[in-house]
């Protein structure tokens, strides 16, 4: 319906059509959860070891030992939970950068963050011979210092919200570089994990770090949802954001750590999955607009589905699993020439 004859309408119709539009939404979200509930059950029962609907059920509800159950609940339930919780952060944050910077090009990639952890990372492997423990650490320290880098900047030198973008990319180069070089000088098999590491694989966290990034998905999702108002007025414009009592400036500045704890958890846990952050979103918008009180809840389904989704066909499809950051820089790439042809149109 035109919003000409929108006007023409009495106010409880017009109520009335939001509100059955908001229905459509939420049940088009419910849409999206079982379409998370079949391809879940998809990859828990597909891969090398097949194993059958009956079986997962009975190994699920504690019925089945043998194979099954450890195939089943040592390997694919912790990769299925790690996508899930791994695409909603990323999806999460991507879209509050966007929000925040108020520019369809922000994500934790486009910034730089995901780089910074990739050099944290190579960093400890090659100078240091760090565990695993340590590199994920070492990736964490890498993520959080290039938002440091990114908020000084904006907080210090005042930049505006398209001049931190283009930090992020230079910050993005520069890390991307020193990442090079160290590989340069690395041995053969530190060589080998830098880049097996750099691939992304939603394969390798154990349960603790599964339940950290979970945990900092979840609250970080409340904490937005929450301001879920102040967003939609920012993405007004900053004058209206002020003149509806919006504080712009510290919005921005809290919310852009709390996103970068997100992706540096996401980034130091998993390698570097890139894209998924900047798809989700634009996903969602393209589905139920710029309201960030359903914007929220989409782009965190989104995430968690097309980052599952990837890496299940990864997984299953050839004869060797391809990594799931491989999947969505493949996917991601060209969402990413599109927005820059496109622009802000």
């Amino acid at each position: 319906m035109q919003i000409a004859e929108m006007k023409s309408l009495p106010v409880h119709s017009v109520s009335a059509l939001y509100r059955a539009g908001v229905r459509r939404k939420w049940m088009l979200f419910l849409v999206l959860l079982l379409g998370i509930v079949v391809v879940a059950g998809f990859a828990l029962s597909s891969g090398a070891y097949a194993i059958g609907f009956r079986t997962l059920l009975d190994v699920l509800s504690g019925h089945v030992e043998g194979a099954a159950r450890t195939v089943l609940l040592s390997i694919r339930l912790p990769r299925v939970c790690a996508a899930l919780f791994c695409g909603w952060g990323l999806a999460v944050s991507g879209l509050v950068i966007q929000s925040l910077l108020k520019n369809p090009l922000g994500s934790a990639s486009t910034l730089g963050i995901s780089q910074g952890a990739a050099f944290g990372a190579a960093l400890s492997i090659v100078m240091f011979q760090a565990g695993i423990q340590a590199v994920t650490l070492a990736a964490f320290v890498g993520a959080m210092a290039t938002t440091v880098i990114i908020l000084f900047l904006a907080r210090i030198k005042q930049l505006t919200p398209e001049a931190v973008i283009l930090a992020g990319v230079a910050l993005s180069a520069l890390f991307s570089s020193a990442t090079i070089l160290i590989q340069y000088v690395a041995s053969e098999i530190q060589l080998a994990i830098v880049v097996f590491w750099t691939f992304g694989d939603v394969g390798r966290p154990d349960w603790m770090q599964i339940a950290v990034m979970g945990v900092s998905a979840f609250l970080s999702t409340l904490y937005f949802v929450y301001l879920r108002w102040d967003l939609n007025a920012v993405a007004s414009g900053e004058d209206t954001a002020l003149g509806l009592g919006v504080r712009v400036e510290r919005l921005r500045l809290l919310g852009m750590i709390v996103v970068s704890l997100v992706a540096a958890f996401a980034t130091a846990f998993h390698g570097v999955i890139a894209f998924v952050g900047l798809i989700a979103p634009h996903i969602a918008r393209r589905l139920v607009g710029d309201d960030h009180g359903l914007l929220i809840a989409f782009s965190a389904v989104i995430g968690a589905l097309l980052l599952l989704t990837a890496d299940t066909f990864g997984r299953v499809v050839g004869s060797a699993s391809v990594p799931v950051g491989v999947i969505t820089s493949f996917l991601g790439a060209p969402m990413f020439l599109y927005l820059l042809i496109r622009g802000y149109r």
